[in-house]
């Protein structure tokens, strides 16, 4: 891996291709080509890949189980409007977050990361191209998840179509940077999943995928609000139902706003270019 040179004329010392005028010159040329390299190298990581794309898929068939036994009674909540905005934050928590915080920590370790910067890249650029095949793979994911649960367990179509899909797009903006984030605290490759496994815990216990919030006493349930997931499941659950109030709604907006920028800040001040020794 640590011999990867991206293709489309971005490489891991250089920017375009010299005497042939056809190096790619634009910022989406550039991640485009970083992406690819990407995917390739993911592929090649069958641990990170089987966690990534099977992990999401099995957890919303162990919480049938569960959701089944809860009392859901006085909620305005469902088997499906529990388990559909769930089936979600399994793939932004384990296809996004874990996933790009393996990732990141790799690519840093082995250099490559630190030889990009040398070329036409620039920083954003280089995290962004790189979390693209995480982040596509968590999309198709959520997709399919959301169409299966809609049919299987009879939720039918939102009611509210616009919260879904401003949730689930904050998602897929947030855990990038937070993956980020968490990768700097891993001082090997190994040791970036003992990294990610405390939001990775928290989120699935306190953001309302394995327990709804409308279940639990109000102050813990108002803590678990500000958790950097529990805001996408509101409001995709909220799309669904359609019993979110306009002042949830923005609260969760907000919520979601300030983690992204909270770790998009962390990342531009803190992240680690270089392994760390």
């Amino acid at each position: 891996m640590s011999g990867t040179t991206v293709t489309g004329g971005v490489g891991t010392g250089g920017g375009t291709s010299a005497g042939t005028g056809r190096g790619t010159t634009t910022a989406a040329g550039r991640m485009a080509a970083l992406a690819r390299a990407e995917l390739t190298l993911l592929g090649r990581t069958k641990a990170t890949l089987a966690a990534a794309v099977f992990v999401p898929l099995t957890l919303p068939l162990s919480l049938r189980s569960t959701v089944d036994q809860m009392d859901l009674k006085g909620t305005g909540l469902s088997v499906g409007s529990v388990i559909l905005p769930s089936s979600v934050g399994f793939s932004l928590v384990f296809a996004v977050y874990s996933s790009l915080v393996s990732v990141y920590a790799a690519r840093r370790e082995e250099l490559v990361l630190k030889r990009l910067r040398t070329g036409e890249l620039r920083d954003a650029e280089i995290l962004t191209g790189a979390a693209l095949p995480s982040v596509a793979i968590g999309l198709v994911q959520c997709l399919v998840l959301t169409v299966a649960c809609a049919a299987l367990l009879d939720v039918g179509a939102p009611q509210a179509p616009h919260l879904a899909v401003l949730g689930l797009l904050l998602g897929l903006a947030m855990w990038p940077p937070l993956a980020a984030v968490t990768a700097n605290f891993s001082r090997s490759v190994e040791g970036a999943q003992v990294a990610a496994m405390p939001l990775v815990l928290v989120s699935l216990l306190g953001s309302g995928t394995f327990i709804p919030l409308e279940t639990l006493p109000d102050d813990l349930a108002s803590f678990c609000e500000l958790l950097p997931l529990t805001p996408v499941i509101t409001l995709i659950r909220g799309g669904w139902t359609g019993g979110l109030s306009a002042h949830d709604a923005v609260g969760a907006l907000a919520t979601a706003v300030a983690w992204t920028v909270l770790a998009v800040f962390a990342v531009r001040r803190w992240f680690r270019w270089e392994p760390r020794r």
